[in-house]
């Protein structure tokens, strides 16, 4: 699949990155890391992650963010 086909919001990995950079879709030609806008090509390859992934990518987001409050 390539980042064009994606609709916007969709959460998503590329090939070749690290397994936790997940991004999401933020417009036609960018889509944000941590809250950072990138620009990104229409044709690159990407993984488009399913619910069981986002919610498992989330959780662990949430859990980084607690250890850091204690």
């Amino acid at each position: 699949m390539t980042f064009k086909q994606l609709r916007i919001g969709d959460y998503f990995r590329i090939p070749g990155i690290s397994f936790n950079c997940v991004y999401r879709k933020a417009s036609n030609s960018s889509c944000s890391l941590n809250s950072l806008l990138q620009p990104i090509r229409p044709g690159t390859t990407v993984i488009p992650l399913n619910r069981a992934q986002i919610a498992k990518y989330m959780a662990e987001k949430q859990d980084f963010w607690k250890s850091l409050q204690q």
